[in-house]
């Protein structure tokens, strides 16, 4: 048998905390000593606490733990559930990266804000485009809700694509619309390839429709990764209401250079303008 000690110490873990887990019921030492109080434990009891430890740092509270632990699931049993909940902690860890990348975008265009050159914007037309193009529905136009709508849609597209034998004939074209009927700020995103005008697709997933041709839009150029494209996007802003124009809508994202490092990305924004 062991001390406390000696087991809190193979265990990796406090004697604080085995004596808390005695007193709830969670692990009770295997002999204490009627006269001193002293706890012994036994080392086939690591089982249990290694598997107190897994699902209470797994977010499981004592209570829930208490009942797995009673109900003798199988080493089996117990891995399901251990992978289930650290899918879960994954998809909340992304959730909260994605988070603090949008807080830092935004406090970075706040230390900006006066800053931008405004000077690269540049007023053009825009021609039309036949493109084919995978839609889906994002819950808003916040990056958190595109990010995870147009990697996919753009990823399926190009294998599609590429398993009909179609090559691209430009660079990429992400648009945007509001989704009618849809819930209140919900949006299409539309990812887009430009395609020959002959190009035959045979898969009915893939819509191959033309761009309609912007007759002015004020474009600038975004580099890095879009997650921190807000700056450059209010640069944009700014500069269509200092010089007397109106926004027509949704701008285009015309990605010029994709590299597999996204701070080396290109990108122009596109968005349409009238005098106003």
């Amino acid at each position: 048998m062991f001390s406390i000690g000696d087991f809190a110490r193979h265990g990796r873990v406090s004697v604080r905390m085995l004596r808390h887990y005695d007193a709830v019921g969670l692990l009770r030492p295997a002999h204490v000593d009627p006269s001193s109080g002293y706890r012994s434990y036994e080392a086939v009891q690591l089982a249990r606490l290694n598997r107190v430890i897994a699902l209470k740092e797994l977010g499981f509270t004592l209570d829930q733990v208490q009942k797995i632990l009673d109900e003798k699931v199988t080493t089996e049993e117990l891995r399901g559930m251990l992978r289930l909940r650290r899918a879960e902690l994954a998809a909340a860890r992304r959730t909260a990266d994605a988070q603090l990348a949008q807080v830092e975008a935004r406090l970075r265009t706040i230390e900006s804000e006066g800053t931008m050159s405004t000077h690269d914007v540049v007023v053009k037309s825009v021609p039309a485009v036949r493109v084919a193009e995978l839609s889906a529905v994002a819950g808003g136009f916040e990056p958190e809700h595109i990010g995870p709508v147009i990697g996919p849609l753009f990823e399926n597209l190009c294998r599609r694509l590429d398993e009909a034998g179609v090559r691209p004939t430009g660079p990429g074209i992400a648009y945007y619309e509001d989704a009618p009927g849809g819930p209140d700020g919900s949006i299409v995103v539309h990812a887009a390839m430009p395609v020959a005008s002959d190009a035959a697709v045979g898969d009915q997933a893939v819509d191959l429709v033309v761009l309609p041709a912007v007759e002015s839009a004020a474009t600038i150029v975004h580099r890095g990764p879009m997650d921190g494209v807000l700056g450059t996007l209010q640069t944009l802003a700014h500069w269509i209401d200092d010089n007397g124009y109106t926004s027509g809508g949704y701008n285009r994202e015309l990605y010029l250079e994709c590299p597999a490092d996204r701070a080396d990305w290109v990108t122009e924004l596109q968005e349409p303008v009238t005098r106003a």
